[in-house]
């Protein structure tokens, strides 16, 4: 697949930050999703925390795994180090470059497909080790490179655009980031710009894992059964000469609602999912409330929104294990290889 950068050309009033960059600065290259994806929404929010926290670039790791999730990070910051790896290892290759260079700022992005089925041993680990990362998993319930079936986040009894119902209990992302010990678990919605931002900034400060959970709707298998307008109907009236999808422009679902505030907000099928922010006096600091407050509220039918948990004492991956202050890259050859000498002394411990 080709990707298309964006002009480099600036109008000369652009607002600056504080290293003397602007928000186009922080962009990458053209995106190549759905129009309308609540996942560009995301990737805006990903930029403006950026910017807002006057992020030298190159200091940051973009990292992903496979799915349209997993495009995100070639529309952000150019000029970052970025690695797409196989399907599913994204925690790993993570984990060696967080081990390698602890002066990276490292953002993970992925999906519920990447994360929770492939990919779910792997995220476990990350979780339970405390890598000093913020994880983005933009979450829509479906595969959508493989033409919308339910991933493991799909709530029973939804159904997909061919009318079929899930019948498989679903995997809650923040509930199993709580249950692992993750030291920084939030959630939100693409649509809400005004809570995002605020908590993906505090993610990337957070020292340890931070877990961010962001509902974002696929419009292409948000169309259903029936409609004159879907790809099934499409194919089925037509003479196909050149196998292709068009996707309809859609307009990108927003929401503003106050702390403590339920919102019903309606998808692009007529579908609805209810969202309620957590209260301004809602206790973060505590797992076992957190927990138990998520899942009183999904009782209701509510998906609880906000930042749920955050551990302020948590020792990162890198202080658990001890390691120099140094980055690994920045180090001379002959301390990362002392030598057979103090090989063998190392061995003889183990013995």
């Amino acid at each position: 697949m080709s990707y298309v950068p964006k002009p480099k050309v600036h109008h000369p009033l652009l607002k600056k930050n504080a290293i003397g960059l602007t928000r186009r600065d922080y962009e990458g290259v053209i995106t190549t999703l759905c129009a309308g994806c609540g996942h560009d929404s995301i990737t805006a929010a990903i930029i403006q925390s950026f910017w807002e926290l006057d992020v030298e670039p190159h200091r940051v790791a973009k990292l992903s795994g496979i799915g349209c999730s997993s495009k995100t990070p070639a529309y952000f910051l150019r000029e970052a180090h970025g690695f797409n790896s196989v399907h599913g290892r994204m925690p790993s290759v993570a984990t060696g470059a967080g081990a390698a260079n602890s002066d990276l700022m490292l953002i993970g992005v992925s999906g519920d497909g990447d994360s929770l089925s492939i990919g779910l041993g792997q995220l476990c680990h990350a979780i339970r080790r405390n890598l000093n990362m913020l994880y983005v998993l933009e979450n829509n319930g479906v595969y959508g490179l493989t033409k919308g079936q339910f991933s493991a986040s799909a709530d029973p009894g939804s159904t997909s655009k061919r009318g079929q119902a899930n019948t498989s209990e679903a995997i809650d992302s923040v509930l199993l980031a709580l249950t692992l010990g993750a030291t920084f678990v939030a959630r939100s919605f693409s649509g809400d710009k005004d809570q995002l931002v605020p908590i993906l900034k505090a993610g990337l400060m957070h020292k340890g894992f931070a877990f961010v959970d962001v509902i974002s709707p696929c419009v292409t298998f948000n169309d259903h059964e029936g409609s004159t307008k879907s790809y099934r109907y499409t194919r089925e009236h037509q003479v196909e000469v050149v196998q292709t999808d068009f996707v309809l422009p859609q307009k990108q679902i927003t929401a503003e609602y106050g702390p403590g505030e339920q919102r019903i907000v309606e998808l692009h099928d007529g579908a609805t999912i209810r969202l309620r922010k957590v209260a301004e006096d809602y206790d973060m600091s505590d797992r076992a409330n957190a927990y138990a407050y998520i899942r009183e509220r999904q009782k209701e039918g509510e998906i609880v929104t906000g930042l749920l948990y955050v551990s302020p004492d948590a020792q990162d991956m890198t202080e658990q294990l001890g390691t120099v202050d140094t980055p690994l890259t920045q180090m001379p050859y002959e301390r990362l290889c002392p030598g057979s000498a103090e090989l063998a002394k190392l061995q003889e411990r183990f013995r």
